[in-house]
């Protein structure tokens, strides 16, 4: 069975309730649809005239309440909740909804924020990131041509430990969703010093940092990409390395180098690109490419509602 078969057989185990809120996006109607007549999970398309008007002005003196020490003007909060995407994620934040996907009319940005601000920061992994899940067709790389790409879209330069979060958050959605044992690369322009700079230090320490966060995590860097990948390259470049030449979740050095990695990917060897999925938040919550198709709609929902088992 196939990656994408497995997640949506996955989702089906434990039903869900999955909050979309571009109610009026026909790719996200279609996916509804979907979505319903597979079973995959409950989804409500969230219109304004579900939303009672006192359940509006509650979730507006809330999120006043939460983000009172950055003194944001009342009426700038109450311009946000006219959009149904911050009230479908204080209800996601109250437990009416187990999980929440949009971004398909939504900027990343504007999705990010909407998340971060309403559902709050995971204790456990301290920051948002975000990751894809990357099905490519006949590759015999990875876990049979499954990957996680992390971090694509939240952290412009990610410091050392921010990486260790990053890694440690994608490590736990790769065994959640996937249900593969994560073997995680720290990728860099260098392979074990085989060069030099400001930006391969910041990759070597970021894997101490999570050895001491995590030390039973199979993870090794700093390396590149090819050393992660291929076993011929990992036996020329890094011998030695545990993860080398069959690491499955391959975690970039900036934000620059993983969203063009994962754009090129996707294009030129047509594969899946399932996300971004919004990680290190205390709810499950999924962003969609402006591009994205009604089957990448369809299963962003089902890792959701993995997510949310």
């Amino acid at each position: 069975m196939d990656t994408i078969k497995k997640i949506r057989q996955k989702a089906k185990d434990k039903i869900k309730t999955i909050v979309l809120p571009e109610y009026d996006e026909k790719r996200t109607q279609e996916a509804a649809k979907i979505i319903e007549g597979e079973g995959l999970a409950r989804v409500v398309l969230l219109a304004p005239d579900q939303i009672k008007e006192s359940d509006r002005q509650r979730y507006i003196e809330q999120f006043h309440e939460i983000h009172k020490a950055k003194e944001i003007d009342i009426e700038i909060i109450k311009n946000l909740f006219n959009d149904t995407l911050y009230t479908a994620a204080m209800m996601t934040r109250e437990g009416k909804f187990d999980g929440l996907v949009a971004g398909a009319s939504h900027t990343t940005p504007d999705m990010a924020r909407a998340a971060i601000r309403c559902l709050g920061i995971d204790e456990h992994i301290t920051i948002a990131s975000s990751s894809f899940i990357m099905v490519v067709p006949d590759c015999v790389y990875g876990d049979a041509g499954t990957f996680i790409f992390a971090d694509c879209g939240i952290i412009p330069e990610p410091t050392s430990r921010q990486l260790a979060c990053i890694s440690l958050a994608t490590s736990e959605l790769a065994a959640k969703v996937l249900g593969i044992t994560p073997r995680i690369a720290l990728l860099s322009y260098s392979t074990k010093s085989s060069a030099r700079g400001r930006g391969v230090d910041k990759v070597v320490e970021a894997l101490k940092i999570l050895k001491d966060m995590a030390p039973d995590l199979l993870v090794d860097g700093e390396m590149q990409a090819d050393a992660a990948i291929v076993p011929e390259v990992a036996q020329i470049k890094y011998p030695d390395s545990p993860v080398g030449g069959k690491a499955n979740v391959l975690i970039f050095p900036d934000l620059g180098s993983g969203n063009i990695a994962y754009k090129l990917v996707e294009r030129l060897s047509k594969a899946r690109a399932l996300g971004p999925l919004l990680m290190g938040l205390n709810k499950p919550c999924s962003d969609l490419s402006r591009g994205c198709s009604v089957e990448d709609i369809v299963d962003c929902v089902a890792v959701t509602a993995i997510r949310a088992q």
